[in-house]
């Protein structure tokens, strides 16, 4: 089908600056260096600086950034990793593939871990926390640290769609025993294909992380310190995020237009509520614009009937999926959410004529 907004428009971004990603092509290729060179040294660094963390390590997808971390941080058979169901399926698998148990808990209105939850779940079983920073909001992270803190809980921060969001003047990922990103070509900063990265202040975790991306090799490739896999961030997806990283700033300055644009026009309209706002302690970077409706399926047929691309995140939520076996879990919100939500087109390049496509295709509905 042909839409007159798209959900994301990779090739618009490619044109506008054609230049310089042809440039970096040509780089890479006519230098040969590809794995494990310079430009994934510099943007490691980057991201590092940006995030205000110590260590960056450069993976080859946000999937394996949590995976190496939850490997990294010793989590094993036996062991209760408390996190949540509205997420992306890989945050969960993270915990199995390690043989530790998912514990599940609760959303709240802003999509993210319930703190009032976690107390509740921990048992002499439980080792970690894996608070999800969903849509480019930040989780209430004085608590899942003060929490930590009295248990001895390790936490990993999924911060895949919230690189650059802030809680407190501090970005996520600096908070946990590691944080992580996501550089697929929707994310905040994406890639022409994948890429993720693990983020930490330490240097015996970081250490590890190089190891286990790299086959268990850290300073010589003769050297083998530990069995590990093959997931690097290759020097081609580094050389484009570098790239690109030059214009994040002003990326995150236009999703947040964007969705004061939506605010304005779509809070009170039939029963849509739009994403919550919070107060200072919060900067959102709006990875994704999520409004809720109990009209939404009709809503989402009539969307793209009208030409607009929209997405539903997890219509089935983690927990009711029956191949993952964890149907035994309660979460209410959650399964209303997965029932109500829908995420409306939001990207540096949407101008503001599509925005307000969108918005007449929103009202029209509601009429």
């Amino acid at each position: 089908m042909s839409y007159k907004v798209r959900f994301v428009n990779y090739p618009r971004q490619y044109q506008i600056y054609k230049k310089e990603f042809d440039s970096v092509w040509e780089e890479i290729m006519s230098g040969g260096d590809f794995i494990l060179r310079q430009h994934l040294e510099d943007f490691e660094k980057r991201i590092a600086d940006y995030i205000g963390v110590k260590h960056a390590i450069g993976v080859n997808t946000g999937t394996d950034a949590l995976y190496l971390s939850a490997h990294a941080l010793g989590f094993g058979h036996g062991d209760e990793i408390i996190t949540v169901a509205h997420t992306f399926v890989a945050t969960i698998g993270a915990i199995v593939q390690c043989g530790a148990i998912p514990v599940l808990i609760d959303i709240t209105d802003d999509f993210n871990m319930d703190v009032d939850q976690i107390e509740s779940v921990i048992t002499t079983r439980t080792k970690g926390i894996i608070p999800v920073h969903l849509n480019g909001h930040a989780c209430n992270m004085d608590k899942i640290m003060a929490i930590s803190e009295k248990y001895n809980l390790k936490v990993i921060e999924d911060a895949a769609q919230a690189l650059g969001a802030e809680y407190k003047g501090k970005r996520c990922a600096s908070f946990g025993d590691t944080g992580i990103f996501s550089f697929y070509p929707a994310k905040m900063l994406g890639t022409a294909g994948d890429g993720g990265m693990v983020c930490t202040n330490d240097g015996m975790l970081a250490r590890k992380l190089h190891a286990f991306r790299d086959n268990g090799r850290v300073e010589s490739v003769e050297v083998i310190e530990c069995f590990g896999w093959c997931t690097r961030l290759d020097n081609l997806h580094a050389a484009i995020l570098n790239m690109k990283f030059n214009y994040f700033d002003q990326w995150i300055k236009r999703r947040r237009e964007i969705a004061t644009l939506y605010d304005k026009s779509l809070s009170g309209v039939g029963d849509i509520i739009t994403p919550p706002r919070f107060d200072g302690d919060y900067f959102d970077v709006y990875q994704n614009y999520v409004i809720r409706s109990k009209k939404r399926n009709a809503l989402v047929d009539h969307l793209r009937s009208s030409g607009v691309e929209v997405l539903i995140s997890w219509p089935i939520p983690n927990h009711k999926q029956k191949a993952l076996e964890l149907h035994h879990y309660q979460l209410p919100v959650t399964e209303q959410a997965s029932n109500e939500v829908v995420s409306l087109p939001i990207y540096p390049e949407l101008t503001d004529n599509e925005v307000e496509i969108v918005i007449d295709a929103v009202k029209a509905f509601f009429k």
